[in-house]
């Protein structure tokens, strides 16, 4: 819901650094796979209870994350103006999503062994939010695959066409970092939060079979 509003504020600040960033040996790729080893350091940070630990790694690995698209388009163009542009890659993409969506688990999961552990929290929430994401993730990428096959892309400059709905990666950000401050309430913010993630599907559901008609 607020992934289009905050790309658009953080477009300059996330270029500004990427230009710094900019040095031989530094990869859009190695940015991803730095942002995969810091979400799951939060997550084993969260499974032992340190919680402040967890958020700052958990920040870091999202900033991380969120540079590393940057780079990549910043590099391309710099090729493309050149004229010595390759064929355009999509293993980084690739490579992106599949972080993401392991860093999104790993998280989930380590919130709750932490909670149970220090506050005796219910597992069910937690397993809920598992659930919901599952269905989530597979409603996205197969409407991403198919409508790629179908020529039906939604072209907004990211490497898998993107059916956004109330609950993306801006909300995903908010509610781990959420967990990470307020552990002691995880269990209930995670039955919300299943639940919105869980109305998203639907939505994504519904909106990819229409578009895909």
């Amino acid at each position: 819901m607020l992934d289009r509003s905050l790309r658009a504020v953080l477009a300059r600040p996330l270029e500004a650094v990427a230009g710094a960033l900019d040095r031989p040996g530094i990869t859009p790729d190695g940015l991803t796979l730095t942002g995969l080893v810091l979400g799951l350091g939060s997550a084993v940070a969260a499974a032992f209870q340190l919680w402040w630990v967890a958020l700052a790694l958990w920040l870091v690995s999202r900033i991380a994350d969120g540079l590393d698209g940057t780079l990549a388009r910043r590099r391309r163009a710099a090729e493309v103006a050149a004229g010595r542009a390759a064929p355009a890659s999509h293993a980084g993409g690739f490579l992106d999503i599949t972080a993401d969506f392991v860093v999104y688990g790993a998280t989930v999961l380590g919130v709750a062994i932490g909670a149970t552990a220090e506050f005796s929290a219910p597992w069910w929430p937690f397993l809920v939010v598992l659930l919901a994401y599952y269905i989530n993730g597979t409603a996205f990428l197969a409407f991403s695959s198919i409508a790629e096959r179908s020529g039906r892309t939604i072209d907004d400059g990211r490497s898998l066409s993107f059916l956004g709905r109330i609950a993306e990666g801006t909300e995903t950000i908010a509610v781990h970092a959420l967990w990470l401050i307020l552990p002691f309430w995880a269990w209930q913010i995670a039955i919300v939060w299943a639940a919105f993630v869980g109305v998203s599907a639907l939505q994504r559901i519904v909106a990819g079979y229409r578009a895909l008609r």
